[in-house]
């Protein structure tokens, strides 16, 4: 037999494993390069779009006006001002919000009697639009914070609730029917058979979730309020400042990307042991 036939696993598993930690970074590198390239050739072809006298500018400025902005907000304290404002609102809201869908999620997909009590009534409100509720809000908390984040709360709710209990009535009957025959409790049932079976949909409709909760926040600033990424949309339409509204867009999609990757990051060892092609696709 040949030498490279009869190496054992041991001796393989050194030379192997480096390369493909290595090769994980340089991909890492290369898919954020990759996702950059887009925005910043379209913002390069709208400066020199408008440099070149190809369009005058002035209701969608070129990136160097947009760039000043937002270098002026932030030197002056006022961008992190408004960040800060948005992302308290928007954590706040979230945190109530997916508790709340979590928990109703989990009881109407285990309870028939409370699902065909409850889940029509909630599907009809999850059609109602977001700015329907404002004036209801105003009326029922004023206009401090409460709405504001009550809004988001709602916003938050809807998704995770439909991903929760579609997750729970999705699991495969083999599953359940494989812990009783083992003579599983219902505790060890639910903790080892229905919990990882309902955790990836779960932390997509948690992500889902975190999106609309950014999506709600700029209806919710829209309520008395004196700062926020919303307030700095509606002040700079109120002045004609086309270069502040899409500094104020460009940092909602930063800071809302950034906490996606936050959430994402918090939440991968919890499906570290899913074997998925994922990273493949």
């Amino acid at each position: 037999m040949s030498a490279p036939a009869i190496l054992s696993s041991e001796e393989e598993q050194p030379v192997s494993s480096a390369p493909s930690r290595r090769s994980a970074v340089l991909g890492g590198g290369a898919r954020l390069a990759l996702g950059l390239l887009l925005p910043l050739l379209l913002a390069l072809g709208w400066e020199v779009a408008v440099a070149t006298g190809l369009s005058s500018g002035r209701l969608l400025p070129p990136p160097s006006r947009i760039g000043a902005a937002l270098w002026t907000l932030a030197a002056s304290g006022e961008l992190w001002m408004h960040v800060e404002a948005t992302l308290i609102r928007v954590g706040l809201g979230f945190a109530f919000g997916a508790s709340a869908g979590i928990l109703a999620g989990a009881l109407t997909a285990t309870l028939p009697p409370l699902r065909w009590l409850v889940d029509p009534s909630l599907q009809a409100l999850r059609a109602v639009p977001s700015l329907a509720w404002v004036p209801l809000f105003i009326l029922w908390f004023g206009i401090l914070e409460t709405p504001k984040v009550a809004l988001i709360a709602v916003g938050v709710f809807f998704p995770v609730y439909i991903g929760v209990a579609g997750a729970i009535a999705s699991v495969d009957r083999k599953l359940v029917e494989v812990g009783r025959i083992f003579r599983l409790s219902k505790a060890a049932l639910a903790r080892r058979i229905l919990l990882p079976a309902v955790l990836p949909a779960t932390l997509t409709a948690l992500r889902t979730g975190l999106g609309l909760g950014f999506l709600f926040v700029v209806a919710a600033e829209l309520m008395g309020a004196s700062e926020g990424l919303g307030y700095l949309l509606l002040d700079g339409q109120q002045f004609s400042k086309p270069d502040q509204i899409l500094a104020a867009i460009i940092s909602f999609a930063v800071v809302g990307k950034a906490a996606d990757a936050g959430l994402v990051a918090l939440t991968n060892p919890l499906v570290r042991w899913q074997d998925t092609a994922r990273e493949t696709l």
